[in-house]
Formats: structure tokens, sequence, C-alpha cells
């Protein structure tokens, strides 16, 4: 190879767009280190965001920009920026809301895939169900049992594939039903977030109920959000209500990082037919609206909900599958669509305290 200086490797790495984040290596700032001894170059990149099963191509792709390169690849997952006046939760670095605005879009089978594809892709996960009256996060996780506490005041997370879970589906039967009012429900949801002990994850996701009321309200006003992400089918009823959670969301200022199309297309088990019954484009064309990020979509298979149904969803069922690729693309395009936002440097500021003598 041609003896370059680093400002040259440097330009050739401008050439290589992340696709998760759309900007070039140097711009998104994950070049960390360009050595060069002789003719030989080493070239160290940290992202923002997990992305292990992407690590290899990325790689490829600096090797065929600079041939002959020495390529490392490493991630790094820091706490970015919440809304105004809400601080930070402990043991968690960045808190995800996925929504809808309606029901029967698939959102909660999203969730859980989307926290397993981000500890799949190398980062420490967990997943709050906020859905009070209908929780289906122990069924899809296969958890039994109640939560521990060590000091009779605060809940260990249960424990699922690497993930940390909680669910007010893990102190309830799960046939009894939830007749709460408003106000009973929106503590409950506090407590269940603030009162369990998380142990240092980088992304807790929220599988939020459908609507745009009280839970919603909770979550925008106490709880530190860093982003926020819309799923819907591609029909036309349903865009409707994931157009009310966008414009929720703008609301009470908690960023959308982009929309996931479900069901995007039927497959057949029997042929592998594909066809779009409920529409296409739909999720595409709201993204496009809003100037927001489509973020990927997932096809109907039945393998999906048989998977959730079992308590193993596809990313762990099935890890080489083509719906667990689809998922932890995803999960890595949200990722890295949030690296992209303001960090949180509150906690290396000092506590300033004034004392009188």
């Amino acid at each position: 190879m041609k003896t370059m200086n680093r400002d040259a490797i440097a330009e050739k790495l401008k050439g290589v767009i992340d696709p998760h984040n759309g900007k070039d290596l140097v711009a998104a700032k994950a070049v960390k280190n360009i050595s060069v001894e002789g003719a030989q170059v080493r070239i160290d990149l940290v992202l923002g965001y997990p992305a292990k099963s992407w690590e290899a191509e990325l790689s490829a792709l600096v090797e065929k920009a600079v041939p002959g390169a020495e390529v490392s690849v490493q991630s790094n997952t820091v706490a970015h920026e919440v809304q105004e006046g809400v601080k930070p939760l402990a043991g968690v670095k960045n808190i995800i809301a996925v929504a809808s605005g309606k029901g029967g879009v698939g959102k909660s089978t999203l969730s859980v895939n989307l926290a397993l594809a981000l500890s799949a892709e190398g980062a420490r996960a967990g997943i709050l169900d906020a859905d009070i009256y209908g929780p289906s996060q122990p069924r899809m996780l296969g958890i039994r049992g109640k939560p521990q506490s060590k000091d009779g005041k605060t809940l260990q997370p249960m424990h699922s594939y690497h993930l940390q879970a909680m669910s007010i589906g893990f102190l309830v039967d799960e046939e009894s039903p939830m007749i709460w009012r408003g106000p009973m429900v929106t503590q409950a949801l506090e407590q269940l977030l603030k009162d369990t002990q998380w142990d240092d994850l980088d992304y807790l996701i929220v599988d939020m109920p459908p609507g745009t009321g009280d839970t919603q309200l909770t979550l925008a006003q106490k709880v530190p959000v860093s982003g926020s992400i819309i799923v819907t089918t591609p029909q036309d009823i349903a865009l409707l209500d994931a157009r009310k959670a966008y414009k929720m969301f703008e609301k009470v200022e908690i960023p959308v990082l982009g929309v996931v199309e479900n069901m995007s297309t039927y497959i057949c088990p029997q042929c592998g037919h594909e066809e779009a019954i409920f529409g296409s484009g739909g999720g595409a064309s709201m993204a496009a609206q809003y100037e927001i990020d489509f973020l990927g979509q997932v096809p109907l298979e039945r393998s999906i909900r048989e998977h959730a149904d079992n308590g193993k969803p596809s990313v762990v069922a099935a890890p080489d599958g083509v719906i667990a690729h689809a998922y932890k693309a995803i999960a890595r395009h949200t990722a890295a669509r949030l690296a992209l936002r303001k960090k949180d440097f509150s906690a290396k500021f000092p506590n300033i305290v004034i004392q009188q003598n």
C-alpha cells in the first residue's frame, strides 16, 4: 500500500458512510485514532451505539477505503440529554419509550425484541412493561415468579435472556384484572420504574400502553426519557393514531428517534409468497412527513407470534434468522440516532453546597 499520512487517511474515511446514522465516520466522531508507522496503518473506531453483528462489515468497509489498514471497532454507550427539570434515573443511562397511539400493531412484541436485539448487539439492556392494565412482557419473556426485595423498599429486576425486566404482571396473577383509576395507574408506573434497582443499563426500553392519556403524561413529566419510537402498521387507520403519538411526544419535548413499520408485508409460511395486505409505504411516508427517520420494517410472520407466545422472542429463538436480523438492524438504527443527540453531562458536575460559618 502506498504510504499515506493521517490527514489523507482521514479524508478517505470521510467517504465511509455509516448507514445507521447517515453520517461519515469522521463527521460522526467515530474515528478515535489513526496511527501510521511506515507502511503500517492502524485505525481505531469507537461507535456511540452497540453494533456487534455489524462490526465485521464496518471493518471491511474501512479496509476497502484504506487498503491494508488494521481496523479496530469498539462501542461506547453514554447517557443522553432528557427533558428539562427531570433527573436521570439511577442505574440507567438512556430510556427509550416505544409507543403506538393505538393497540393491535405489535408494539409489545417490537419492544421486547428491540431490547433483546440491543443486548445481542453488546449493550446492557432492560425493559419496563408500562401497560398496567394489560401487561404482556412476563409471558413474552417466559418469566415466572415474583421479584425479590433486599431492603423491603425496592425491587430487584427479573432476568431473562440477559435482559433486566419489570412489570406489574410479576406482582399480580396473570388473569386478575387491574380495576384501577388513572392516579393509581400512574403511581404504580412511577414505583415500578423508580423503585426497581436497575443494574447499570445502557438502555431501558419502556413498552408504553396504547393511547395518549395519563400514563403517557406521567412519562413525559416525571420520567427521564432520552428518546422515543413510534410503531405503526401500513394501514391508514393505524397511521392516524401513530401521528397522534408523534404529536404527543412533540408537545412534551421528547425527541422521536424514528418510525418502525410493523406487519409491513405478510409472508406465507407454505410458499414464501409476500403480500402487502395492510397496504405499503405508510411508515416511510409518515417519517417523511414529519422529517424523522424511518428505522425499519418487520413483516407479518407466524413465527413472530409463536415465539412470543412461547416465551422466547424471535431474537433469541432464531438469532440468525431474517426476522432477528430485522430487529437487530432496527436496534442499531435506533441507538445510532440517539447517539447523535446531546449527551448528559449532569453526572460530571459536582453538587455545590453553600454553608454559613
